[in-house]
């Protein structure tokens, strides 16, 4: 364990049950990448402000990650941390919160993601001055672009510096460095989207500068087009929802509606803590997905029945030889 204590750790002790999974799931990762597969990661729940850049930034700056689906959640939060987190409120006990005290952080301007408030004021209004700006601007031009696009434009002009914490530890940061991919469904139930929604209600921007889901389907269609060609393409859930079921459909899509025989994805993972259901996208077993035209008989397929702020990062530090 002398090099590589996290992923000689793993291998020596989960051995079995959710464990092996883990294992599995982290090893088959490693070997899609090896074997000049892309992986294309997607962020459900709040893993975000569970911090995973921490880890996340890393896999992109070492080429273990190639396009991202995420929520506008976790888009927006991302950088909320990396310019705001020391203005955030920590608390441990907050399965303890009576109603009383969640009114009182309300108007102390606190907005709660589990053990973590988000400052109304040092972090949303910050982010929402800055996004406006890129808005604005595209308003003058007669521009449209994707919401992650403006993020990556903010960031990018280092509108948002000086950072509040090590820049190295925000996953979105170091995904426009590198220009990732990314798919952002349902963007319009953010923080950021509800404003913007605000301000085309008092008619002062128009839908049309923001580029919506069926363009980010053509987009990611035409990306899977391209790099199914050349690379065997896998795919890793992290919770469920519409950043995991909407990039998914890509394939069937393609193959069924379009009519473009299109390779299905190579490799899944997912890590949920929802009941095993079949009447939930969330908690189906993988093998459902096969009659969906996702998966084939031959994917190797991984659930992992597990809080993903534990999980991810040991995949992550497992795939990374930490």
């Amino acid at each position: 364990m002398k090099n590589y204590p996290i992923t000689s750790f793993i291998e020596k002790y989960f051995c079995h049950f959710n464990a092996l999974s883990l294992y599995e799931a982290a090893k088959s990762y490693k070997n899609h990448i090896e074997n000049n597969g892309k992986m294309m990661i997607t962020l459900g729940g709040a893993m975000s402000t569970a911090e995973i850049g921490k880890i996340l930034a890393d896999m992109i700056r070492k080429n273990k990650v190639h396009i991202i689906s995420c929520t506008g959640a976790n888009l927006e939060e991302d950088i909320l941390n990396l310019i705001s987190k020391s203005f955030y409120k920590k608390i441990v006990n907050y399965k303890d919160l009576t109603p009383n005290d969640e009114e009182i952080l309300l108007n102390d301007g606190y907005n709660r993601i589990t053990d973590t408030c988000i400052p109304e004021e040092m972090a949303f209004k910050k982010l929402q001055k800055n996004i406006f700006f890129v808005w604005n601007k595209a308003k003058k031009k007669s521009e449209r672009y994707f919401p992650h696009e403006y993020i990556y434009q903010i960031l990018l002009e280092n509108m948002l510096e000086p950072y509040n914490i090590n820049p190295d530890d925000s996953w979105v940061l170091a995904a426009a460095k590198k220009n990732i991919p990314m798919i952002v469904p349902g963007w319009e139930d953010s923080t950021m989207g509800n404003i913007f929604s605000s301000y085309c209600i008092k008619k002062f921007f128009d839908p049309f500068l923001i580029k919506n889901g069926i363009e980010y389907m053509i987009y990611l269609s035409e990306w899977y087009k391209k790099e199914c060609n050349k690379h065997k393409i896998g795919f890793f859930q992290i919770g469920g929802g519409i950043s995991g079921d909407f990039p998914i459909c890509v394939v069937p899509m393609l193959s069924q509606d379009v009519g473009i025989p299109t390779p299905v994805w190579d490799y899944f993972c997912q890590i949920s803590d929802s009941t095993t259901s079949y009447g939930s996208y969330s908690g189906a077993v993988p093998n459902e997905k096969i009659t969906w035209g996702k998966l084939n008989k031959y994917t190797p397929k991984f659930m992992i029945e597990s809080d993903a702020t534990i999980v991810a990062p040991l995949i992550f530090a497992y795939i990374l030889n930490m």
